[in-house]
């Protein structure tokens, strides 16, 4: 029998509740392992003396899971997750170090490398999707177990080939292969600095600060894993799609229920793989309907409320989107199908805040939000040589070497945000500091208890209690991470002209310890990620002013190492819910992350080396782009240069850095009102996401909001509370459906359709694809003179 806690239910959070003792149902592949048992990492000395039980989510619910009138009991805490929605099933003789599983494992982690590399420097933002990289490599793993002979035909076959396709060796090829999926933020800093600053770094200089950068955060998150991996209440609520996948597919194949769910996956995913054709490519009003931009087509102010369907074209409300890879998680931490009910409802609750918000200040002109668009994320001047609203062109201000100039600065004048982008930094920095003091307040008793229970290897987790079969990746392996890392960093800041010195080298990565637990238990919990991005850019202005070049080594060491240690805890607790052996998943994590930064490195040098005049164009072509590069240097040379004038007492915008202050009380209130009216479950709000959702409208398209939220209603309070067998067996599975359908189109699609193969197709003009906005919205554009002007027959560009 294991204890464990509720933590969703923060008040009762140290208190302990038996699970329940349920029958344990024997794996379908349950093979043996042609080779020993230490290609699994077993411990011997613990290997037969925990036994956990629970249900198979396949199953029909046990008496203890059932109501009295006969129904099962909603899924309501995170134990119940742990006991009912995931499969506890293991096998420790499966094998994990195959031939097969390194092949394709490094042949995705090149692919997805390579081609997330090409993708930061196009035109379209694509990337390869976790959930696409799942599919892929059980298509692979299964045809290379049945086309290839098997093991019975001698020694070679039974290396190449040992058994079927295991469950295990689908999960350590996919924590490998996304590890590659995104570009690096080493690499973004590379760009700039050959493209704006003629530094070029050498291959030695430029590889060990991808290291340094990339495995520095795996550090941190191995040495806080008891706390932000092995409890119960770390839940990860994205994964659980992924991890019902995995079960879906190798656990109990045979079995009926098993057969349904499995069938219902595949005709959901080839169901909405086929619809997305047409809001994506036929019938693009699909993405955002409203009937009033219907109703009132001449007005700009129905524009900004509730148009949406174009990008900063409205707040998008009561629009009703048909297109999932909107509606979606679209890869995300939050998604309407799995993201806890508590989360979204606090999310919704900033949304709606945003939506009055963002009206009240153009609508009174507050920070000159009237001179500029109503949407945007360009910086624009505000008085000077140039018309008010016009786009700010940052090089006027900037020396050759990109310092700033103060004479050009007070010739030009300082830039001004968009009302809307304003508040968006203001949400931002309020979620920090309410981010830690949420997390102080509502679970330092069960990070405490955590940490207790680790040193006993006693924590009440069934999942944790199944992996202690498994040897642990010793404490002193990832404190040696960290020292070999910031070795490398610290090498590579001096021989590589980062222009940081070594104190505030150690300051970025304090930075990064202090915020990586807090961060990463909130994303544990609610799946909201808190992005301390901003805060390292103005921490970094602090230490280094006025040094553009600084600022981005400063936020790389102290914004991605903490991005980084999110990514290896979330895949050390899906290695823990899929009984992956802690030290094979640790090695896939770190292979896959070498091997992906190198090959990305390889990648951008070749095309800054080919492409360099049209990255450096604003404009671009349809097939090369530097608009990301573009952006990490403006943010880096207005946090770099500009911040004592942007953000310094006096002026305009001195509130902003002021709010993560101010963030830190927002929790406080509904803490105390939740000791005082324990009945009002003030406990259940969760503060920080309703601050960052102050400016969630601020960019992109906003009609899938509505759409989103009736949803995340209709799955996570009413299926999850009156049709709970419905929600246990099958809801996360079709999430995982959807989304990975939706994704598989929109990667094909983007090479065939949207112009990543070089040339763009079109669809013709119909009611349907109409040539303004397609929600029939006014279309609202800022003239050159800073003037925004509205016309019906305004063309999209």
């Amino acid at each position: 029998m294991v204890t464990m806690r509720n933590p969703f239910k923060r008040q009762d959070s140290v208190d302990a509740t038996a699970a329940p003792e349920l029958h344990h149902t024997a794996s379908a592949e349950d093979v043996k392992s042609p080779v020993d048992e230490k290609d699994g990492f077993v411990d011997s000395n613990v290997g037969d003396t925990h036994e956990v039980h629970g249900h198979n989510p396949w199953e029909d619910a046990g008496e203890e899971n059932r109501l009295a009138n006969g129904k099962e009991r909603p899924i309501e805490t995170a134990e119940d997750i742990a006991t009912r929605c995931i499969s506890l099933e293991d096998d420790p003789q499966m094998p994990v170090h195959t031939f097969r599983m390194y092949f394709l494992g490094l042949g995705l982690t090149c692919f997805a490398a390579v081609l997330g590399q090409i993708f930061y420097f196009r035109p379209q933002t694509v990337y390869v999707s976790q959930l696409f990289l799942q599919v892929i490599a059980f298509i692979l793993g299964r045809a290379w177990s049945a086309v290839l002979p098997n093991a019975s035909r001698g020694k070679v076959w039974a290396f190449l080939n040992p058994c079927e396709f295991t469950l295990k060796e689908h999960v350590a090829i996919l924590i490998m292969s996304s590890t590659a999926t995104s570009s690096a933020e080493a690499i973004s800093v590379f760009a700039a600095d050959e493209l704006y600053y003629n530094i070029t770094p050498n291959y030695g200089v430029a590889i060990f600060t991808l290291l340094g950068s990339q495995l520095l955060g795996y550090g941190l998150a191995g040495l806080m894993r008891a706390f932000c991996v092995f409890p119960t209440y770390i839940v990860y609520p994205n994964l659980i799609p992924t991890v019902n996948l995995f079960d879906a597919l190798h656990r109990d194949k045979d079995v009926g229920a098993q057969k349904k769910r499995l069938r219902l996956f595949w005709i959901v995913f080839v169901c909405i793989m086929c619809w997305e054709f047409v809001p994506e490519f036929i019938a693009p009003t699909l993405t955002g309907i409203s009937i009033f931009c219907l109703a009132k087509r001449d007005s700009a102010w129905v524009t900004r409320i509730f148009g949406g369907s174009n990008g900063n074209e409205g707040l998008g409300m009561f629009s009703l989107c048909l297109d999932w890879n909107y509606v979606g998680s679209g890869g995300g931490s939050l998604g309407a199908l799995f993201t806890p009910l508590t989360t979204q409802v606090s999310q919704y609750i900033g949304v709606a805040l945003c939506i009055m918000i963002f009206c009240g200040m153009y609508a009174t002109n507050a920070w000159n939000s009237a001179q500029f668009p109503f949407l945007s994320q360009q910086l624009f001047f505000a008085n000077g040589s140039f018309p008010a609203g016009s786009i700010y062109d940052q090089t006027l201000i900037l020396t050759p070497d990109f310092q700033l100039n103060k004479t050009a600065l007070d010739i030009f004048g300082l830039p001004q945000y968009a009302g809307s982008n304003a508040i968006y930094y203001l949400g931002c920095n309020l979620a920090i500091g309410a981010t830690l003091t949420h997390v102080g307040l509502w679970y330092w008793r069960p990070i405490l208890n955590a940490i207790r229970q680790f040193k006993t290897r006693q924590i009440d987790d069934p999942h944790y209690q199944k992996m202690l079969v498994y040897k642990e990746v010793p404490m002193y392996v990832y404190g040696g991470i960290i020292l070999v890392s910031f070795a490398m960093a610290m090498a590579t800041c001096y021989t590589g002209n980062s222009q940081l010195p070594w104190w505030a080298l150690i300051v970025a990565i304090i930075l990064a310890a202090f915020m990586f637990p807090f961060v990463c238990v909130i994303y544990a919990i609610t799946g909201f990620k808190t992005d301390v991005q901003q805060l390292a850019q103005m921490l970094g202005a602090a230490v280094v002013p006025g040094n553009s070049q600084a600022n981005m080594y400063f936020t790389l060491y102290g914004y991605n190492s903490c991005a980084q240690g999110l990514s290896l805890a979330r895949d050390l607790k899906m290695g823990q819910y899929c009984k992956l052996p802690p030290i094979a998943n640790v090695i896939v994590q770190i292979i896959g992350t070498i091997i992906g930064a190198l090959l990305q490195l390889i990648i951008m040098k070749q095309v800054i080396s080919n492409q360099r005049e049209i990255l450096l164009d604003t404009q671009g072509s349809n097939v090369w782009s530097g608009q990301q590069v573009q952006s990490f240097n403006s943010q880096a040379v207005s946090w770099g240069a500009l911040a004592k004038y942007f953000y310094g007492p006096g002026s305009t915008y001195q509130i902003i850095p002021y709010c993560i202050l101010i963030g830190l009380a927002v929790p406080v209130p509904f803490w105390i009102g939740h000791k005082f009216f324990p009945k009002l479950r003030l406990n259940t709000f969760v503060s920080p996401i309703t601050c960052w959702c102050l400016g969630y409208l601020s960019v992109g398209i906003n009609s899938s909001v509505f759409t989103t939220m009736l949803l995340a209603l209709f799955s996570q309070f009413y299926l999850r509370r009156y049709c709970a067998t419905w929600f246990r067996k099958y809801n996360y599975l079709v999430s995982a459906a959807l989304d990975g359908g939706t994704q598989f189109f929109v990667f094909i699609a983007t090479f065939a359709l949207f112009g990543a193969a070089g040339s763009a197709q079109e669809m013709p003009n119909w009611a349907l694809n109409p040539t303004g906005n397609y929600d029939y919205c006014m279309r609202c554009t800022s003239s050159s003179s800073g003037h925004e002007h509205c016309d019906l027959g305004v063309p999209r560009p």
